[in-house]
């Protein structure tokens, strides 16, 4: 069994973030992410974050219908606990297309896995994306995907780990809860849209990360995929004080690693404390 020497000293963890341009076979993916998994290990991350979608980016619901299974079936994370265990690292999957357990419905769900092969948290994306966009694209998330119901936070070696996926960024009110559970850093993959990339990726990570005072992790997909979608990609890094540390940019496929300083995190909440200031804001008054 190979395994590596994660870099996770008490302050600081080093990460991996993976840029991806999955399709619309579940096999090729899936060894996509075994292999990033070997190369995250042997770069001393502690952590892989992949995009929304990592096992499977299909647009034809008819044809991916015969490739979404349950978990206990589904060959990404199958492949992805395989190489958690071998390589000795977690695997914070972005998320993967499953059956739900509503009749007819999947679910949009993020898998943190840990470095035995466990599953130590799951979220299932709980805004769903149904917009018509001016260059004619429209979407309708909520016919195929049950929306997801609880928050989910949990722990890593870079600290405590909330986990959303792409659409939810949008939606403060979660990263208010994500904050009010003192998240050290917060997951955001996605599979953004050109023209919503180019006009807020950037402003919303940020923003996020601000509010939140705390690390945001958004890996992406990048690219013009097999089911004919174009991606924007620049998965980012972004620290607790709004500073992109990462940017991947849009060309294509690639990886990037950068280092969670649990000091950088008490520095910016000890000079902006604005998740100890918070209070509940009164109801409007007409």
């Amino acid at each position: 069994m190979t395994r590596f020497s994660a870099t996770s000293h008490a302050n600081v963890t080093r990460i991996a973030i993976a840029q991806m341009q999955s399709g619309i076979d579940p096999a090729v993916n899936a060894q996509t992410v075994a292999d990033l998994a070997e190369r995250s290990a042997g770069e001393g991350a502690a952590i892989l974050f992949t995009p929304e979608m990592t096992g499977l980016l299909d647009r034809d619901r008819k044809r991916a219908a015969s490739s979404i299974v349950g978990e206990d079936s589904d060959l990404t994370l199958a492949k992805a606990r395989d190489a958690a265990s071998k390589y000795g690292l977690m695997i914070a999957l972005g998320s993967l297309a499953l059956k739900g357990e509503e009749d007819g419905l999947w679910v949009n769900r993020s898998l943190l896995i840990e470095s035995n092969g466990d599953i130590a948290a799951r979220y299932d994306k709980l805004h769903m994306f149904d917009v018509d966009l001016d260059g004619g694209e429209s979407w309708r998330e909520s016919n195929a995907y049950q929306a997801g119901r609880a928050v989910t936070v949990a722990q890593t070696p870079a600290g405590k780990l909330g986990l959303s996926i792409c659409y939810d960024i949008r939606f403060p009110a979660l990263f208010e809860e994500l904050g009010k559970a003192r998240c050290d850093l917060i997951a955001v993959p996605a599979a953004f849209t050109v023209p919503t990339g180019q006009a807020h990726w950037h402003v919303l990570q940020r923003a996020r990360a601000i509010e939140a005072s705390a690390y945001v992790v958004a890996a992406a997909q990048v690219g013009q995929h097999a089911d004919g979608r174009t991606t924007y990609g620049h998965s980012l890094v972004v620290d607790p004080w709004g500073e992109v540390l990462l940017d991947l940019g849009g060309d294509g496929p690639n990886i990037g690693f950068a280092e969670i300083d649990a000091e950088r995190i008490e520095q910016v909440r000890s000079q902006v404390p604005s998740l100890a200031n918070r209070r509940p804001i009164p109801r409007l008054v007409p």
